[in-house]
């Protein structure tokens, strides 16, 4: 998720983009940073300091991974649509600076969040109900 994650907003960082592009680098680098945050906070098992969420940590992970999934899914309708707009650009012989590879990395780069995110969040609901059984 983080690599997935971070090629995807480092694609369209470097690239020219305008328009609703800003929300898609919007949802990567948040949930970048959220899952950074999450990941490190698990890893050293002080989970138990978030106050009122430490009880219910599963939960939290279950809900954060189908809350990106949800965001990654309209970010990767974004940039499909922006890779779709700048389609005349992919001509061999096109001269002018045009962003449409870049987008089209970054709609395969979104897509591989999304399934990465409902994994994860498929897994944690796994582990949930493993917990209560």
């Amino acid at each position: 998720q983080l690599l997935a994650g971070a090629a995807f907003w480092i694609t369209i960082a470097t690239s020219r983009y305008q328009g609703p592009v800003h929300f898609a680098l919007f949802v990567s680098v948040l949930f970048w940073l959220l899952t950074l945050g999450l990941y490190f906070l698990t890893l050293l098992g002080k989970h138990e300091l978030v106050p009122v969420l430490g009880s219910r940590w599963l939960v939290v992970n279950v809900a954060h991974d189908l809350l990106a999934a949800a965001l990654y899914g309209a970010a990767t309708g974004i940039m499909i649509a922006q890779t779709q707009s700048h389609s005349y650009c992919n001509l061999k012989d096109y001269q002018m600076a045009c962003a449409y590879h870049a987008f089209l990395a970054a709609a395969v780069c979104g897509g591989l969040c999304l399934g990465l995110y409902l994994l994860s969040a498929l897994y944690g609901c796994c582990r949930r109900y493993q917990v209560e059984a």
